[in-house]
């Protein structure tokens, strides 16, 4: 299993990595200014940090019970991006339509049009974490 150090490694990285990519794409494909859509990102993304760790433990703890190992198959990687994703979509909705000052239905589409960006980044991003930083034999 990952050590605490690894898991914020991992969360931080993500985060970051994410809003580079999110904030000019989300500006552009919303017409909205980047600034606009960087303070929901950001918040966004603290919220998915946090989420991310809890998230990442209870999904690998449940790997062990289930499979004995931690290790993650493609389509155990499509449920893990899914659920991720899923649980995030409820914090952030609320806080798009808020902030943008749009109706929630605007949000919502929005939201999807971030879930799917951020499904498919997720998916990329922790296969490719775990070839950069594979889990000890160990673990």
């Amino acid at each position: 299993m990952r050590t605490t150090r690894d898991r914020i490694r991992h969360a931080i990285s993500f985060e970051i990595i994410g809003l580079l990519l999110v904030i000019p794409l989300g500006a552009l494909g919303f017409g909205m200014h980047a600034a606009d859509i960087g303070v929901v990102a950001v918040i966004a993304s603290t919220l998915a940090t946090l989420w991310n760790y809890v998230y990442n433990l209870m999904f690998d703890k449940a790997l062990i019970r289930w499979r004995g190992q931690v290790s993650k198959t493609v389509p155990l990687r499509v449920l893990h991006a899914v659920l991720f994703e899923a649980g995030l979509l409820l914090a952030t909705l609320p806080l798009l339509a808020f902030y943008l000052n749009i109706s929630f239905a605007q949000a919502f589409i929005m939201d999807v049009a971030f879930v799917v960006f951020y499904l498919v980044y997720a998916f990329v991003f922790n296969w490719v974490y775990d070839v950069v930083f594979p889990i000890p034999e160990t673990a």
